[in-house]
């Protein structure tokens, strides 16, 4: 259907109180605009920063930016921006993740393909719920997705539980790894365990490269040699990247870079200490440090299609846990148990 009449969805929103369940109206679309149905949603750890006071956010507001879910209905005028599906329309009723990101497509970074940095970016998940975009997170029966929403297919052969960290984690991991460059035959240091370390580790591993994994958390990182991990033995790496945000943790990283190698910062989303970088090493020994923050459309296909080929090689759907209902949402925006990488909510 191209048009909806507005009807009210349930939807989480945090306030600085806690998470209160409402009932929302539905809003008509507009052009390119896209209605999801969420069948489930995981919990990232940014929004656990968030509801603990380590992070800025909008408040009050839905929060939630990885889910997988069902398109209920579309607006008219202009077409979605769907990626990687080779020209499929979209339709009522497909199976799609989303990216976090919504750029304007007109400034100079979209312009030069920098859309992970868009200069007015708005990101689902991360916006008011008194504003102009109330259903922006994936904490509610369904979704808003502005026109501009990168939009990936998902295959039916793909569980709700492997699907939905796509959108976030898995996502963010092809940008960091297209920035480690090619690490066929390369050894390369996975820093953190949690689920973007443990899925650099299986992506890395399925091109080529010798993973090692270090965690503080010895359970996460064993958990780690069931995702192409072996055991770090403390030896000079090609290719470091680090997803822990810890500053002690990058200091040490790099000080583990052999001659022309690479560190990848990824987990350093939150104010932490300064470390410190010495020019002549830098320039001596041929090193690059770069970052990583968002990811680009291609990164979000190239997140799906990864999770497909290897959901027969790799226990994905485990570090994974079973959902709880909306209004239990309070149970889960905490911490997860070492063994639990992503708790989740089915709405």
């Amino acid at each position: 259907m191209d048009q909806i009449t507005p009807r009210l969805t349930r939807a989480a929103v945090w306030t600085r109180d806690g998470i209160d369940v409402h009932a929302l109206e539905i809003p008509e679309l507009g052009p390119g605009e896209i209605l999801v149905r969420i069948t489930l949603a995981t919990v990232c750890g940014s929004d656990l920063h968030t509801v603990s006071g380590r992070r800025p956010a909008a408040c009050p507001s839905v929060l939630g930016h990885e889910a997988v879910g069902r398109v209920a209905a579309t607006g008219t005028g202009a077409d979605p921006a769907v990626v990687g599906d080779g020209g499929h329309p979209l339709a009522v009723g497909d199976r799609i993740v989303w990216s976090v990101t919504v750029p304007c497509g007109r400034c100079p970074r979209c312009r030069s393909g920098f859309t992970a940095k868009c200069i007015d970016v708005r990101k689902v998940g991360h916006e008011p719920a008194e504003g102009q975009w109330v259903l922006s997170g994936s904490y509610a029966q369904h979704i808003v997705l502005p026109h501009g929403t990168a939009i990936a297919l998902v295959p039916e052969s793909l569980p709700d539980p492997v699907a939905a960290p796509a959108a976030c984690a898995t996502a963010t991991v092809m940008a960091a790894l297209e920035e480690a460059g090619d690490v066929k035959g390369k050894r390369v240091l996975i820093v953190g365990a949690g689920m973007l370390g443990v899925t650099a580790a299986a992506a890395s591993a399925e091109r080529g490269a010798s993973v090692r994994v270090i965690d503080h958390d010895p359970v996460r990182q064993n958990k780690a040699r069931n995702f192409g991990a072996v055991d770090d033995d403390g030896d000079p790496v090609d290719v470091a990247i680090d997803f822990s945000g810890a500053s002690p943790a990058v200091q040490a990283a790099l000080g583990r870079l052999d001659t022309g190698g690479r560190l990848v910062l990824a987990g350093s989303v939150t104010p932490g200490s300064s470390i410190t970088v010495d020019p002549e090493t830098v320039v001596r020994q041929w090193l690059t440090l770069t970052g990583v923050h968002n990811y680009e459309p291609r990164h979000l296909a190239e997140a799906v299609g990864f999770l497909d080929a290897t959901r027969h090689r790799y226990p994905w759907a485990e570090l994974v846990d079973t959902p709880v209902p909306l209004d239990q949402l309070n149970r889960v925006l905490r911490p997860t148990p070492s063994g639990i990488l992503r708790s989740s909510v089915a709405p």
